[in-house]
């Protein structure tokens, strides 16, 4: 996740994905698959995954970034289909214009946590759980420097379905995503 400040705080860099692929349609940070190229031989799976956001980043939004801060670590739910752990960073956002890649992003802009949540609310925006959960973490800072300080410790998401009254729901230690109907809520499990 790239953060800049701005007027009314911070922004985040959100782009949407084409209509085929990973997340089809959805609006998600630059991020991809550790590939070979980036994997070190003895290197744990977070410093894997470490140089392939800056790798997918540049690739994606032709920004290149540094010292990225680990935040999060998802782990998908048994009934996914295809099962890839995912690990979000922070990194403040380098000057420069972004340059999209044609093929990964259709559209790519900055806007706050609450925009971006107010945007799926409205039927706007597709987030996936992940996305929206973290953008809802991240609403809690008044500031990019805040939210880089407060990472580096990485909290573990292992994602569990549930049916709830309100119907399928996510659930992680200590949260659940409603997901039956927008706006989504998060209560404690």
């Amino acid at each position: 996740m790239l953060l800049r400040t701005a007027a009314q705080g911070f922004e985040v860099l959100m782009m949407r994905r084409p209509d085929r692929g990973s997340f089809p349609g959805a609006w998600v940070f630059p991020g991809g698959k550790v590939e070979q190229r980036d994997r070190r031989d003895g290197d744990e799976e977070q410093e894997d995954a470490r140089r392939a956001a800056v790798r997918e980043t540049f690739e994606e939004v032709g920004l290149v970034i540094t010292d990225p801060v680990v935040v999060s670590r998802w782990q998908p739910p048994a009934e996914a289909p295809v099962r890839i752990r995912t690990w979000f960073f922070l990194a403040d956002a380098p000057d420069g214009a972004l340059r999209v890649s044609a093929d990964e992003v259709v559209d790519a802009t900055w806007a706050t946590p609450a925009d971006a949540l107010h945007k799926h609310s409205a039927g706007e925006w597709m987030l996936f759980p992940p996305t929206w959960v973290t953008l809802h973490q991240l609403g809690r800072f008044e500031s990019a420097q805040a939210a880089l300080s407060a990472g580096g410790v990485a909290r573990h998401f292992s994602t569990r379905v549930v049916e709830s009254d309100l119907g399928t729901a996510f659930e992680w230690e200590g949260l659940r995503l409603e997901t039956g109907s927008l706006p989504w809520r998060i209560v404690p499990s």
